[in-house]
């Protein structure tokens, strides 16, 4: 088990009794040796004592020093990093459902493989999590505004409808309302309201709208990062009235608006790839690593071990190892 760290500062004097058993324990062994060479009629004593006692009658004792030894280790309160789920945060998934997002050069489509990853996405939420879904073509709409029912949000992604233009200013602007609209519901508490995430999926450029990059900076400015989601290859196309539009991925802009809200940029070029953000980002979101008492397992293995101990001394010769 890795230890980065013990409560008690104090835990090596724990050692010095163990240390003092081990050696009362060797120069017991060594009297009791010296006992047996008194013996004068060492003929008498090997008829009266036909079987010497092998190494074996050595286990129960050493069995007990290294019992004695892991809960020494649990007593002085060892941490470990461990994962842990976020007691609470909101976030506001939002997917670019314009008419670019039927291209299929992701397998089945780019609007299919965004369903199927985003659903997943949701599902692997803590429940503490306060999650809201967005859709966006030329114009937003909040399909669920923030909270804990994840069935909710899964049900209206696997609706989502493809339309006409990409608004991604007004989407983002649009989370931000969402996610005011949600801070107000809540009591006011010291610790305010609870830190605030949007993750933004979306292939192609901003064609109407307000500027999205003024909005990351306003985003900014209220530490609410903006993790983008760049999904496609430079190679999509659609087919428009008979003819094969082009619609690659727009991976400068979903970068610079990441950047400018200080948030991280994610492209994806598969489902695969998909898949494996959004499980990033849901570790990133749902959960924190903190350093958390870990004594308990040394507790358990030295006092089994002590039992293993007992009970090997008893059978073997009715008396505990002491």
């Amino acid at each position: 088990m890795a230890i980065d760290g013990f409560a008690q500062p104090w835990w090596l004097l724990l050692l010095v009794p163990v240390a003092a058993l081990v050696a009362g324990y060797l120069w017991a062994q060594k009297r009791r040796f010296r006992a047996a060479l008194r013996f004068s009629n060492l003929a008498l004593l090997e008829r009266v004592a036909t079987r010497l006692p092998g190494w074996q009658r050595h286990i129960p004792a050493a069995l007990l020093a290294v019992a004695l030894l892991l809960l020494t280790v649990g007593l002085a309160g060892p941490t470990a990093e461990t994962k842990v789920p976020r007691n609470r945060a909101t976030v506001v998934l939002v997917i670019d459902v314009s008419l670019s997002m039927q291209s299929t050069d992701v397998s089945p489509s780019r609007l299919a493989a965004a369903q199927d990853a985003a659903s997943n996405f949701v599902r692997g939420m803590p429940p503490t999590i306060n999650l809201g879904l967005e859709s966006f073509a030329g114009t937003p709409a909040i399909l669920v505004p923030p909270s804990t029912d994840r069935e909710a949000v899964v049900g209206q992604i696997q609706t989502l409808k493809l339309a006409e233009s990409t608004a991604t200013g007004e989407a983002l602007a649009a989370a931000l309302n969402a996610i005011d609209a949600f801070n107000a519901q809540i009591p006011g508490s010291e610790g305010g309201p609870p830190p605030a995430r949007i993750v933004l999926m979306s292939d192609g450029k901003q064609t109407v709208g307000q500027d999205e990059f003024a909005v990351a900076a306003r985003a900014g400015q209220r530490h609410i990062p903006i993790s983008t989601i760049s999904f496609g290859t430079p190679y999509g196309s659609i087919d428009l009235d008979g003819r094969q539009i082009p619609v690659p991925v727009d991976d400068p802009s979903l970068q610079q608006v990441a950047q400018m809200s200080g948030g991280q940029f994610y492209p994806a070029q598969s489902n695969a790839e998909l898949h494996q953000v959004y499980d990033t980002l849901g570790q990133q979101i749902g959960y924190q690593r903190v350093h958390a008492d870990a004594s308990k397992p040394w507790f358990v293995l030295g006092t089994l071990i002590c039992l293993i101990a007992a009970g090997l001394a008893i059978g073997r010769s009715q008396r505990l190892p002491i």
